[in-house]
């Protein structure tokens, strides 16, 4: 992921589904005016636990963009991952006989927190209702982590490397570095991101053990970081594909190079130990400007992790002053998260697609549902701010202790 090396990573597709949006124009559009689309959680089955709030995909039809003999194969992560990746190749200009020539030059990777829990919540009621005889075949691969990577790569005929994270949060990020360290050694076009579906009743059950979980019955109150009110984060389903190339390749077939995935470092420091998370996060910064040759004060936005407990915002908060200095306090912070909910892995991949769009549209996005700040940052909520961003620093945090930083730089950068 350097900047001198001839084969840097260019972003030139973004697909998005997500609860605001299942376009890229209507996705910025929400983002950029702050919508909050949180609301109260409607899925069969979940009206009786404690998880009230949700970021729901509400506008998707899974029929009208994915071929029915493989809805039946798949779980709604993996419709959404697809859906997404046709969106960003196309937004690309790359079709459907893209892999005709040299398949073995396209790859995919993705990120996935949970898997298919939907389909397999839907297997198990049919085994313990019915019985084994109506157990379907597909139960083995729809639940399965890789299952996006897979049907992807198949269904496009992409026979490149192949590869999922199996990840917390901050996996998003890391399955972007993956594909940008991919496409430095050699590989001509990768599609990486992240979709998730954690609303399932079966899903949903799992995610009570984590202490973050917010259960606020309030929309506009289950989920509000750096404020003294946080309680949590609140789920969200949906997420993001980028198509990740080449600059030069991309360049020499005319494609608009909207980003460069410029510097990505990771660290570790244990499950809900936040208060560890301040060194490891400052740590994961500091590599992620080294790599991209980036000075502290070129960072014009920072997209911040923003988990919504008191001890994980102050930790945030004191690593980004930590590694930025007095540039941290004057930087425009801002989550857009907080309208559409954590999507766990997919979480920061949508976070970079809105930063790429940031920087194009020279808008600072505001944080929804925020405005008591009681953090010592400039964090934009309200309205979308004015600005010239050339550089974005995006923060992602996993409950498993992840810490990963993700530098992006403008797409007309030298």
């Amino acid at each position: 992921m350097s900047a001198a090396n001839e084969r840097r990573a260019a972003v030139t597709g973004i697909g998005v589904v997500a609860p605001n949006g299942t376009s890229l124009d209507t996705f910025w559009k929400s983002t950029r005016e702050g919508l909050s689309v949180l609301d109260r959680v409607t899925r069969d089955g979940c009206e009786h636990l404690p998880l009230k709030v949700a970021g729901e995909v509400r506008a998707f039809e899974p029929s009208s963009a994915v071929e029915e003999r493989l809805l039946v194969q798949t779980d709604r992560f993996t419709h959404f991952a697809m859906a997404a990746a046709d969106l960003a190749l196309e937004d690309a200009r790359l079709g459907r006989d893209v892999a005709d020539d040299a398949p073995f030059s396209l790859g995919v990777v993705t990120a996935a927190g949970s898997g298919g829990g939907e389909f397999g919540q839907r297997e198990l009621q049919q085994l313990w209702g019915k019985g084994s005889r109506y157990v379907g075949p597909y139960q083995s691969i729809a639940w399965f982590y890789a299952a996006s990577t897979g049907q992807i790569s198949i269904r496009r005929g992409f026979k490149g490397p192949c590869s999922v994270l199996a990840a917390d949060e901050a996996g998003g990020l890391d399955a972007l570095a993956h594909a940008a360290r991919t496409v430095e050694r050699g590989t001509d076009v990768m599609v990486a991101g992240s979709t998730e579906a954690p609303l399932a009743p079966y899903s949903a059950v799992c995610q009570l053990g984590y202490q973050e979980l917010s259960t606020d019955a309030d929309p506009a109150r289950a989920y509000r970081p750096f404020t003294a009110g946080a309680c949590g984060f609140v789920p969200a389903e949906g997420g993001a594909m980028l198509v990740v190339e080449a600059e030069s390749a991309a360049r020499d077939r005319g494609a608009r190079v909207r980003a460069f995935l410029a510097g990505h470092a990771a660290t570790f420091t244990g499950a809900s130990r936040w208060e560890l998370s301040r060194e490891g996060l400052a740590q994961a910064i500091r590599g992620a400007l080294d790599e991209a040759g980036c000075a502290p004060e070129e960072v014009d936005v920072v997209f911040a992790d923003a988990l919504g407990l008191p001890a994980a915002d102050r930790a945030e908060a004191l690593a980004i002053a930590d590694v930025l200095g007095a540039h941290g306090r004057r930087v425009p912070v801002t989550a857009p998260k907080t309208g559409i909910g954590r999507g766990y892995c997919a979480a920061p991949v949508l976070d970079t697609a809105a930063a790429v769009l940031a920087m194009e549209h020279g808008l600072v996005p505001p944080t929804p549902n925020v405005f008591d700040i009681c953090h010592d940052l400039d964090l934009v909520t309200g309205r979308a701010r004015a600005a010239e961003l050339r550089t974005a620093l995006v923060l992602s945090r996993g409950l498993m202790g992840s810490n990963t930083a993700l530098v992006l730089r403008h797409g007309a950068a030298a």
